[in-house]
């Protein structure tokens, strides 16, 4: 069974930090790019960060460089979102996403990230 679980998500106040997890099963994790979404109430869905399946490269919402860092570990599974120096703005629910382009595409449940004073 496919399965991608995201975790770490909650409530921070401004300047706060938080990791995710997404710890995947079910298929070739190392063969996949990972992603990372979000979708805030009344906007659109948009692309956080980005990793490559080795992990050689990413890239990131103009939003959010400098401030979150995606990383990989294909022995556990599981790909990364570190977040700090959290904005209001960043409050959204996030979404892990698996790529392997021309082939498949999976989806995570998503965790909310809440970021209030």
């Amino acid at each position: 069974q496919v399965q991608l679980v995201e975790s770490g998500g909650g409530l921070v106040q401004p300047g706060g930090s938080l990791r995710l997890s997404c710890a995947a099963s079910g298929f070739t994790f190392s063969s996949y790019a990972m992603n990372w979404y979000r979708q805030a109430p009344g906007k659109e869905r948009e692309l956080v960060a980005g990793i490559t399946k080795t992990g050689s490269s990413t890239n990131y919402a103009d939003s959010v460089k400098g401030r979150f860092t995606v990383s990989r570990d294909n022995a556990k599974s599981t790909v990364y979102l570190q977040m700090n120096s959290l904005k209001p703005e960043d409050t959204a629910v996030y979404f892990c996403n698996a790529d392997r382009r021309g082939y498949r595409n999976y989806w995570g449940q998503g965790t909310q990230v809440t970021v209030s004073s």
